[in-house]
C-alpha cells in the first residue's frame, strides 16, 4: 500500500509539472504569436529562398565551380525577386529595385560576391578573407587592398546565405559556412603554394570562422595552417538568447505565423548588408561559438594550442553585437606563450574619456575596460588605444608584453574625435574615407548612399528604419593603426 501511495503521490506531481509546463510554453507561445504580428509584412526577399551549394558539395568543388554557382544564385534572385517587385516596392530605398541608385548590380563591382585579388609582380604571401553576419565581402575590401598592396594574394569568399537576399539565412548552416571557408583556403594555397606565409582575415563571424578553421587544422594534417590569424571583433561568444532562438521561430511553421522566423524585418536600403535578420542566423552563430569555446578548452587541456597560429585581435571594449570578455576569457586567457617575437596579442579599443556626454555613459560602460582587461603578467601582449589623460583626445598606444608587468606607452599620432564616445562592433573594418560607411567618403566610388557620412537630426517616425541603425559608428577613426599593424605582419612575417 505504502508503495502504491508513494507512486500516485510522485504521479500527481509529474502532472503537476507537465502542466506548468504546458502552460508556460502556451504563454511564450502566445507572446512569440504576438510579437511576430506586430512586425512589418514580409516582402519577396524574406520569402525566395536561393539554392546555395550546401557543405559535402562545398567540400568536393574548385574555386571556379563554387563562382559558377554563385553567379546562377545571383540570377536567380534577380529572375525571381527583382524581376517580381510589386509597384509599391520599387522605391530608391530597396536596395532589390533595379531602377534604385542603391542596387548592385549597376555598380562598378558587385562586392557582394566572393573576390580575388592579384599584386603586381609574384605574390609572396596569400591572405583569406572572412565576412561577417549579414554581410558582404565587402566588409573586407579595404583589408584586402592591403594585403594586395604588401605583395600577397587575397581570396575572399561570399559565405552562404548572405550577399543575395536576407532568406538565404533561414536555411543555411554553419557546416556550409565552415566549409565555404576550407574552400577558400584550399584555393589560396593554389594561387600561393607553402612555405609562402598564409594569413586569415576575419571578422565578427568570419572571425570565429578563421579561429574554427585553424582549431580544425590541429587534428586535420589535409588542412592548410595559417602562420597567422588578424581577427577584428570576432564573434567568440554572444548572448545565451541565441541558444533557445530556434525555439523562437517555432510559431513560423504555420504560415500565418511566418514573421516568427524573424528577430528583426526592416528595409533593406544597405546595398551590401542586410537589415532583417532571421532567427536561424542567431541559432547557427551560436553553434559557431559554442564549438570554439569547447574546441579551445579540449586543445588547451591537450597541450594543442601551442600549434596555432600566433593571432592578433582588434576589438572594442564595448560591443553590442559579440562579447568582449569571451574574446578575452574563452580564447587569449587559455593561449600558451609562444615566444615574444610571435606571440599573439590582443588590442582594446578603450571609450572616449573625454566625450562631452560622458554623464551620459553607464557606469557599466565606463568601466568595461577595467571589467575586461586582465592584469599582468599575461602569455600574450595586451594592447590598449586610450585617451593619454582624463582631458586629451590625444590617443596613446599602452602595450604591457608577455610576462612583463609595466607598459609601454608611446603616442598613435591619432585623437579621438569630439563627437564619438566609443567605437562599435560594425565600425572596426572602414575607414573614415569608406564610400559607403565613413564620415567623408571617397568620391571614386558611388553606391548610392552614404550611411557614414549621415548626421541624422529630426523628429522621430520620420525614418524608414530605426534611428540606430544610422547613428551607430560605422567608421573606424583609428583604421590607420589597423592598417599600420596588418602592413607591419605582412612585410616582416614569416
Amino acid at each position: 500500500m505504502a508503495n502504491f501511495l508513494t507512486r500516485a503521490w510522485a504521479f500527481r506531481w509529474i502532472k503537476r509539472l507537465f502542466l506548468f509546463v504546458l502552460i508556460a510554453f502556451a504563454c511564450l507561445a502566445a507572446v512569440r504569436f504576438y510579437d511576430a504580428q506586430r512586425k512589418e509584412p514580409l516582402s519577396l526577399w524574406h520569402t525566395y529562398v536561393p539554392q546555395e551549394m550546401n557543405a559535402r558539395e562545398i567540400d568536393h568543388a574548385t574555386w571556379e565551380e563554387y563562382i559558377a554557382n554563385e553567379n546562377r544564385v545571383f540570377d536567380e534572385v534577380k529572375q525571381n525577386v527583382t524581376d517580381k517587385l510589386p509597384a509599391d516596392e520599387r522605391v530608391p530605398a530597396n536596395r532589390y529595385f533595379s531602377g534604385s541608385p542603391i542596387y548592385p548590380g549597376h555598380f562598378r563591382t558587385d562586392w557582394n560576391r566572393s573576390y580575388t585579388l592579384m599584386p603586381q609582380g609574384a605574390p609572396r604571401g596569400v591572405a583569406v578573407m572572412l565576412h561577417g553576419m549579414t554581410d558582404a565581402p565587402y566588409s573586407l575590401l579595404h583589408i584586402a587592398q592591403r594585403y594586395q598592396q604588401d605583395g600577397f594574394a587575397v581570396v575572399a569568399v561570399r559565405l552562404p546565405g548572405h550577399g543575395t537576399v536576407p532568406a538565404g539565412l533561414t536555411e543555411v548552416t554553419a557546416e556550409d559556412w565552415e566549409a565555404a571557408t576550407r574552400l577558400a583556403v584550399r584555393e589560396a594555397r593554389r594561387l600561393v603554394p607553402a612555405p609562402a606565409p598564409l594569413h586569415i582575415v576575419g571578422y565578427s563571424n568570419g572571425g570565429a570562422l578563421a579561429l574554427q578553421y585553424s582549431l580544425e587544422a590541429l587534428d586535420d594534417a589535409s588542412l592548410p595552417k595559417a602562420d597567422h590569424l588578424i581577427l577584428l571583433s570576432p564573434m567568440i561568444g554572444i548572448t545565451r538568447f541565441a541558444r533557445f532562438a530556434g525555439l523562437a521561430a517555432l510559431p513560423a511553421i504555420l504560415p500565418a505565423f511566418a514573421k516568427a522566423a524573424w528577430l528583426d524585418i526592416v528595409p533593406e536600403f544597405n546595398p551590401f548588408k542586410y537589415n532583417s535578420f532571421p532567427v536561424n542566423g542567431a541559432r547557427q552563430s551560436w553553434r559557431i561559438t559554442s564549438k570554439i569555446q569547447r574546441e579551445v578548452a579540449d586543445a588547451a587541456r591537450n597541450g594543442k594550442l601551442a600549434a596555432l597560429p600566433p593571432t592578433l585581435t582588434f576589438q572594442s571594449v564595448i560591443d553590442f553585437t559579440v562579447s568582449t570578455s569571451a574574446v578575452v576569457g574563452s580564447l587569449y586567457s587559455q593561449l600558451p606563450a609562444n615566444g615574444s617575437s610571435e606571440a599573439s596579442e590582443l588590442v582594446l579599443f578603450d571609450i572616449n574619456r573625454t566625450a562631452q556626454w560622458s554623464p551620459l555613459l553607464r557606469a557599466s560602460m565606463r568601466e568595461a575596460l577595467q571589467r575586461i582587461a586582465p592584469a599582468p603578467p599575461l602569455r600574450y601582449r595586451l594592447t590598449v588605444l586610450t585617451n593619454a589623460g582624463a582631458t586629451s583626445p590625444r590617443v596613446v598606444e599602452e602595450s604591457t608584453a608577455p610576462n612583463e608587468t609595466t607598459a609601454k606607452v608611446e603616442p598613435t599620432g591619432l585623437d579621438y574625435p569630439p563627437d564619438v564616445y566609443s567605437l562599435s562592433h560594425v565600425a572596426l573594418p572602414f575607414p573614415v574615407t569608406d564610400s559607403l560607411y565613413g564620415r567623408t567618403p571617397d568620391p571614386n566610388d558611388d553606391f548610392g548612399i552614404r550611411l557614414g557620412a549621415q548626421s541624422v537630426r529630426g523628429e522621430t517616425g520620420a525614418l524608414i528604419a530605426g534611428a540606430g541603425l544610422l547613428t551607430r559608428l560605422s567608421w573606424n577613426p583609428f583604421y590607420g593603426y589597423i592598417a599600420a599593424r596588418i602592413d607591419s605582419l605582412a612585410s616582416h612575417g614569416p
